[in-house]
């Protein structure tokens, strides 16, 4: 009698359970608002997943066609550009790493504004793909937020000069730091996960966005850890998203308890969640599980609120696009590109782009109205007509290494290559 009292007990904790999940409605990955949505404020912009307001985007380009204007970005990072009013926005490494910065560059024509150096001392490891400068920055049209790994967090004024400046501790991260930073109302989330070889643990924590001063700060038990966290609103509450080692988390933004987790990640994990009717979708490294997560939950809501998940198809380093019905992931252990419906689940195709290459895609995917852009290392990009049937519409090739995912702003792409920073029109 009571095994069965404890068990009605957890079946009924269960529906519960289910049953305080949102609308599909009601969840959303948080856009930005006002002046912000005219720019390229922050990673994967606007959206935060890669969708692009506006059709007036060319399609095709290379090398030399429909270069509008090209710059030398000095140093090495894979940091994705920003964009506000006339500014672009890139971080850098010089010196083998020892010397990180912010550089702005004028929208227009390119010219290099400003290089301001951030206090560092010595460099970070990094993986032979990764630099000491691959984090996103973010800014609110007055600030410029910027990760720079172990050598802290920064903000920058449009001048150049830097505002304020933490540094959060020694990290000890076998590939290296990449995680960018998230923009929400008076605050900057990070996440950090390293094997806490030093006196830093790793942590998840919100900065006060005008003065950097601590306003939570959580530690975690995760060792290795390369991603961006999101922040969803999730029926009557936001949530911060945070995918990572051997699990997802979502914490509270206003004082960062934990109030959920889904368990079945892999060892390594770097791609961002996106969302979609209803569902936080996650994927964990080297064709790891893809999983679809209805959010709201309390605890571990593994057995309650994972919808689906699949084995196949997974990416390591490019972030996932939900378009219309279906979740678009690149494969780039062996550039396969999979597409599932996002509702069910159930595979719409696979089909591969390019030559199989392990680690040959970096760059997240964008969207453009109807067509899709997926680029490779090569600096190659795929056209694919969105739908449940794949179709190529052509490929370009910019003829440079390509590791950063562009920006769109105004009917010009900015892209950034190992060595250059292009306008295309």
């Amino acid at each position: 009698m009571r095994q069965l009292i404890v068990a009605a007990i957890l079946a009924a904790g269960a529906l519960v359970s289910i049953n305080a999940q949102p609308a599909p409605d009601d969840v959303r990955l948080i856009p930005v608002e006002g002046e912000a949505a005219k720019y390229w404020s922050r990673w994967r912009g606007p959206s935060g997943q890669g969708h692009v307001t506006g059709t007036n985007y060319t399609d095709s380009w290379s090398a030399t066609e429909h270069i509008k204007w090209r710059t030398r970005v000095p140093g090495d990072g894979h940091s994705s550009p920003i964009v506000w009013g006339d500014r672009i926005f890139l971080t850098t490494a010089t010196n083998d790493g020892a010397t990180v910065s912010m550089l702005a560059f004028n929208r227009t024509t390119g010219a290099q504004l400003w290089q301001t150096v951030v206090p560092s001392t010595g460099a970070e490891h990094v993986y032979w793909k990764n630099t000491r400068a691959s984090a996103t920055a973010v800014t609110d049209g007055t600030l410029v937020y910027a990760s720079f790994g172990t050598h802290g967090l920064a903000a920058f004024d449009f001048s150049g000069k830097i505002v304020w400046h933490r540094q959060l501790g020694a990290l000890s991260n076998y590939h290296g730091s990449a995680g960018s930073p998230v923009l929400y109302k008076d605050r900057i989330f990070l996440f950090q996960d390293h094997d806490g070889t030093s006196s830093l643990r790793s942590f998840v924590a919100a900065f006060d966005a005008k003065t950097g001063k601590t306003i939570w700060w959580t530690d975690r038990a995760e060792t290795v850890g390369w991603g961006t966290p999101i922040v969803i609103q999730a029926g009557t509450r936001d949530e911060l998203v945070v995918s990572s080692q051997r699990r997802i988390h979502a914490y509270s933004p206003e004082t960062g308890e934990e109030f959920w987790t889904v368990r079945g990640n892999t060892f390594e994990v770097i791609p961002t969640p996106v969302v979609g009717h209803g569902f936080v979708f996650v994927s964990s490294g080297r064709a790891g599980p893809t999983f679809a997560i209805r959010p709201g939950g309390k605890g571990d809501v593994t057995a309650t609120h994972v919808s689906w998940t699949s084995p196949r198809g997974s990416p390591f380093v490019p972030s996932g696009l939900v378009h219309g019905d279906l979740l678009y992931l690149v494969n780039d252990m062996q550039s396969i590109l999979t597409v599932f419906n996002a509702k069910t689940g159930q595979l719409a195709y696979q089909d591969r782009l390019g030559e199989p290459v392990k680690e040959g895609f970096s760059s997240s995917p964008v969207a453009v109205g109807n067509k899709l852009f997926f680029t490779n290392d090569d600096g190659r990009t795929f056209v694919v007509e969105a739908g449940p049937v794949f179709k190529l519409l052509r490929t370009n090739d910019l003829g440079a290494r390509v590791i950063a995912s562009p920006a769109l702003v105004e009917g010009v792409w900015y892209w950034r290559t190992d060595r250059e920073l292009l306008a295309i029109q």
